[in-house]
């Protein structure tokens, strides 16, 4: 009988302690703890958008019948708001900062609640108190229960200090950044994808235009050639040759208006106009500054402003901060993990407990992962710095060709229009003496080549002496800055 308190509070101590172990599994799932040593976190990858997305848009907009006049601006405009390549670097900066947000919750306190109710029975045998005699548990009962156990809690963890973690959140922070300014550079180059293509758009109706100018005159000058034949002044060879320029011209301006028209679909796309919405160009064309600056200062503006080669920047510092990172999984991290709530057989008689624990990570030894890991780090640095130092190399010969392109084709509009305006005098020429029956319409053939041949050197100039200053203005940087200047304002 002295023995039977005894066995009761032991009998209470068991089964508490059997209720522990019941509940610490439901414990492990809701505690936050620090990813094991042989887990690697989720990083974003801010890459440069590929050129050729830049080539895609989505269409947007009801299509109506009436034909829409566009402007140079208003098809920039569209393209900063509809082009694949902005959507997608946009949408590429959303989920950067998606990724860090995660993996910053690493270093921010983590909450959560539970709340339950057990009922159950106990096998004491298989826990080692079993009823055999002589044992000092003889005298207990296998089996204990059913009983219940009511448990509400809320459980805390915090990283108190984690290296690894800590320049994960770096890492991610220049992939954010790099991702943003991957995204501004996407608005410069869909500018200049836009404006370019507007331009060109603008050259091929020119061709078109002067191709099917050619065609007339060749049409005009064989029913001359078929009257001075019926009056007996030229001879049927001069008849046939027209007959073939005829012919040969009409087949040009037919692949002019091809080429013209395949062209605006191109623009269409691009700026993201709905699908069949007819549409006809302004061909006015804002005046664009000639920068009066050297090739130096524009290269090393080009350094200081460019978002592409900033990104680059960025992506070298991300990788930099990677391996400090991978450095720190092999130092101590320290945790706080904290819990308090209420137990009892029910929720009336429920008593309030908590927990309280502090713990120091020491990793000690790890198959070498961390060595591999590093070597992986320092060799995708060298291919950051070997990205970044091949775009500082691409600027630099993208503004020096520009400054090229600007000079030449400055030079060649200057000399073009003059040009042009001799070959349509000696066609001139040609017409009356073949009409005056004083020399053959070979000359008159030779004279309408070189019309041709001028016509497309005068366009080829003027159009891409628009295309040189603009790609010098995105060389520098500055495309969005200019439209800004031009329409007066931000977006």
């Amino acid at each position: 009988m002295n023995h039977h308190p005894r066995r009761q509070a032991f009998l209470l101590l068991l089964t508490l302690a059997a209720s522990v172990l019941a509940t610490q599994p439901i414990f492990a799932q809701v505690q936050v703890s620090p990813p094991p040593a042989s887990t690697q976190p989720v990083r974003s990858q801010p890459l440069a958008v590929p050129p050729g997305t830049f080539l895609g848009g989505v269409p947007t907009g009801d299509r109506t019948d009436t034909v829409e006049k566009i402007t140079v601006i208003s098809a920039i405009r569209r393209a900063l708001e509809h082009n694949l390549g902005v959507l997608t670097a946009e949408q590429n900066a959303g989920k950067a900062q998606g990724t860090r947000t995660k993996i910053l919750s690493e270093l921010l306190p983590n909450i959560n609640g539970r709340v339950g109710e057990t009922r159950q029975t106990l096998n004491l045998a298989a826990f080692g108190f079993g009823s055999t005699a002589g044992t000092p548990f003889a005298d207990f009962p296998s089996i204990v229960g059913p009983f219940n156990v009511f448990d509400a809690r809320v459980y805390l963890s915090q990283s108190v200090f984690d290296y690894a973690a800590i320049n994960n959140n770096k890492a991610e922070g220049h992939n954010v950044e790099a991702a943003k300014l991957t995204f501004r550079s996407a608005r410069d180059y869909v500018i200049h994808v836009a404006g370019n293509l507007f331009v060109q758009v603008l050259a091929a109706s020119a061709r078109a235009d002067a191709a099917r100018t050619q065609e007339e005159t060749a049409r005009a000058l064989h029913a001359q050639a078929v009257d001075l034949k019926q009056g007996g002044i030229i001879a049927g060879i001069d008849v046939l040759r027209a007959e073939v320029q005829l012919n040969a011209q009409s087949q040009r301006a037919t692949n002019a208006v091809n080429e013209f028209e395949k062209t605006k679909l191109t623009l269409a796309r691009v700026i993201g106009l709905p699908l069949g919405q007819r549409f006809e160009l302004d061909p006015t064309l804002p005046e664009l500054p000639v920068p009066d600056i050297s090739l130096d200062s524009a290269v090393a503006i080009a350094y200081d402003t460019r978002p592409d080669y900033k990104a680059a920047l960025e992506r070298v510092s991300a990788a930099e901060a990677t391996r400090a990172s991978i450095k720190g999984e092999a130092m101590p991290s320290v945790r706080f993990n904290a819990d308090y709530g209420a137990i009892g057989l029910s929720p009336s008689d429920a008593q309030a407990t908590f927990t309280v624990t502090g713990a120091v990570s020491v990793p000690i030894f790890q198959g070498n992962r961390t060595r591999g890991r590093l070597v992986e780090a320092d060799a995708d640095i060298r291919n950051r710095k070997a990205e970044a130092e091949d775009l500082k190399a691409a600027i630099y010969y993208e503004v020096r060709a520009a400054f090229l392109d600007l000079d030449a084709t400055g030079k060649e509009l200057a000399v073009a229009g003059k040009a042009r305006d001799l070959a349509n005098q000696q066609l001139t020429q040609a017409r009356d003496r073949f009409a005056a029956g004083v020399a053959s319409n070979i000359e008159v053939v030779q004279a309408q080549d070189a019309v041709a041949s001028a016509t497309e050197q005068f366009i080829a100039a003027q159009y891409g002496y628009e295309l040189a200053k603009g790609g010098l203005i995105r060389g520098t940087g500055k495309s969005e800055e200019m439209l800004r200047q031009i329409i007066g304002g931000s977006r």
